[in-house]
């Protein structure tokens, strides 16, 4: 077994969470081999893109914020630390830990910036492999999502710390887990278990409780542990957490994990395809889930690859308006808003207005009193910024109680994360460690299954629609009765994944998730939107990725909810009709 905790979900996650689980290693309240997190989301890369230029770094500086207060600990402790920080220049991050204590063995692992390879290719070859679409700009950086071989070697060659750049997320969890129990790429069930003990650690606290749908049902949420994964040698794993700390480890909290941003049965990585619907989860203690029954598949022939890609600038303001005529109001302030930019709202590539009301009748104070207009804008920084000039010059000729939520701003710089493919044969990951860097190869591919964008098994969709529903007496309650849910972005689709509770809400909910029963639950947002359906009935769950629902992403987003992640609180506030004998 080995036991791999996680210290970061994503570049801004907790800092002391290192601390906390070296503390709890050393005072015996959990078991720790290794320390790991994820600190690159789609969005951070072009961040740290941003950060580089700045002549800041190109990696994740909280992490080595952290190491400085930890690295001493887990040297003595013998913890290994392997995390992707090293986001554009893991070398150079790598160079940063091992100036904190001499006793580090520091390794880099490379090989994922395919920028150059990118931005040679012609327009036909670097379509978005969702849409089809060419590639609509010189991207700033591009990198490959790879697996977890480069990580084996570094462990195997002696490394006690490894920094990467881009792997999958799963990655920092497979690597050392097949390190130590010796799985070659061939040991698909044992890598496959791994990976999804991976996922469901790889976002920190989402698998102790944070974020869970059932609010209130879990003790000491305002500060949740975060998790620890046991691996065996046959990738069986048990999720748990520090003793002590808050939130819980269930199996409703691993299941909501397991369901985030996947978009069907098969995970895709480049190490393996898991199948996340052989899946079974077992309570075998307080705060101990175990994964067992995950199945393999070869990996795909191809690696996604993240372009960060200039999209413009974008600019916001929200505008707070008091009291009676609140709609009046608004037009009021949008009609002199547009006046006051030269060519008006069409001087802009795109534009959202959102009006959010909190208002009261006959209010007792003023947060009774108020709802919000916001403006979002995008075009270029010239025009982006008319918007903050234009919003000043009507504050005093506006409506009347005009004030702001902030003041105006001159804009920013806005990305789009555009995913393609290439070959993952010509994807190798490089290695360094002291004065010696060398050359992985990827897995051997299976070429029958070249698509890295999941679609849901025809076999599986069959068996959620052919679910028979109850007969019985029905009453309208919010689906969130029933069911949880968790969701996220994955480019510019949002993905949901919902799970029922007990048996007969699972077998009611699977008898209705239907492309127009979704639609409808999905609501005016989502109109228009290709769906595609799937189902882990092992899980008791169903879920649905909604194709264009974020448009270009998050980073080019100017809707409330860029990433989603509401998504799915708001289809359980949803009303539905429901068997009677379910809500007893």
């Amino acid at each position: 077994m080995i036991a791999i905790a996680n210290v970061s979900g994503f570049y801004g996650d907790r800092l002391a969470a290192a601390q906390e689980i070296v503390d709890a290693h050393r005072e015996g309240r959990v078991h720790v081999d290794v320390l790991t997190g994820d600190w690159l989301a789609e969005l951070t890369m072009g961040l740290l893109a941003k950060q580089r230029e700045r002549g800041a770094g190109g990696w994740a500086s909280t992490f080595v914020r952290q190491m400085r207060d930890v690295l001493g600990d887990c040297l003595d402790a013998g913890i290994l630390v392997v995390a992707n920080a090293g986001g554009l220049d893991p070398a150079g991050c790598a160079a940063e830990i091992a100036a904190i204590d001499e006793r580090a063995v520091v390794a880099w692992v490379g090989g994922d910036d395919v920028t150059d390879q990118v931005r040679a290719l012609a327009p036909g070859q670097a379509t978005h492999f969702e849409t089809g679409e060419p590639i609509p700009d010189t991207p700033l950086v591009a990198n490959a999502y790879l697996g977890c071989r480069g990580i084996v070697a570094a462990l195997e060659a002696g490394a006690n710390v490894v920094v990467t750049g881009r792997v999958t997320d799963a990655a920092v969890v497979v690597g050392p887990a097949a390190w130590r129990h010796g799985w070659g790429p061939d040991d698909l069930d044992a890598l496959a278990g791994a990976v999804a003990a991976g996922h469901v650690i790889e976002c920190g606290a989402q698998a102790t409780g944070g974020n869970f749908s059932f609010v209130g049902e879990l003790d000491g949420t305002e500060h949740v542990g975060f998790p620890v994964a046991e691996i065996a040698a046959d990738g069986s794993a048990v999720i748990t957490k520090a003793a002590g700390t808050g939130g819980a480890v269930t199996v409703e909290t691993v299941t909501a994990q397991l369901l985030y941003e996947v978009d069907g049965p098969r995970y895709l990585t480049p190490d393996v395809v898991a199948r996340l619907d052989t899946i079974t989860l077992t309570t075998e203690g307080p705060d101990r889930v175990r994964m067992t029954g995950t199945r393999g598949e070869p990996p795909p022939a191809t690696v996604k690859v993240g372009a960060v890609v200039p999209a413009g600038w974008h600019n916001e303001m929200t505008f707070v308006l008091t009291g009676l005529d609140v709609e009046e109001k608004a037009e009021l302030a949008l009609a002199a808003l547009w006046a006051g930019v030269p060519g008006g709202r069409g001087a802009f590539d795109r534009v959202e207005t959102r009006l959010l009301r909190a208002d009261r009748p006959d209010p007792a104070r003023m947060t009774d009193a108020v709802a919000l207009l916001t403006v979002a804008v995008a075009g270029s920084k010239e025009t982006v910024g008319r918007l903050s000039r234009a919003a000043v010059e009507t504050a005093l000729a506006g409506y009347p109680g005009f004030f702001a939520t902030a003041p105006p701003g001159p804009g920013s710089a806005a990305s789009v994360f555009w995913p393609i493919l290439l070959p993952a044969a010509d994807l190798p990951q490089l290695v360094g460690l002291g004065d010696r860097t060398w050359t992985v190869p990827p897995p051997a591919p299976d070429r029958t299954n070249a698509d890295d964008r999941v679609r849901a098994d025809p076999e599986n969709e069959r068996r959620v629609r052919c679910v028979g529903s109850s007969e019985s007496a029905v009453r309208s309650v919010p689906l969130g009765r029933l069911v949880g849910a968790r969701s996220g972005d994955k480019g510019g689709n949002a993905t949901l994944g919902l799970w029922a509770r007990d048996d007969a809400a699972h077998a009611w909910l699977a008898s209705w998730w239907d492309d127009e029963h979704v639609a409808w639950l999905l609501g005016e947002d989502a109109a228009g939107c290709p769906l595609r359906l799937w189902a882990l009935p092992e899980l008791r769950a169903v879920g649905v990725t909604v194709v264009g629902f974020l448009g270009r992403g998050v980073a080019d987003n100017l809707a409330l909810d860029a990433q989603a992640k509401g998504l799915g609180e708001f289809v359980r506030a949803r009303h539905v009709d429901v068997p009677e004998e379910l809500l007893r």
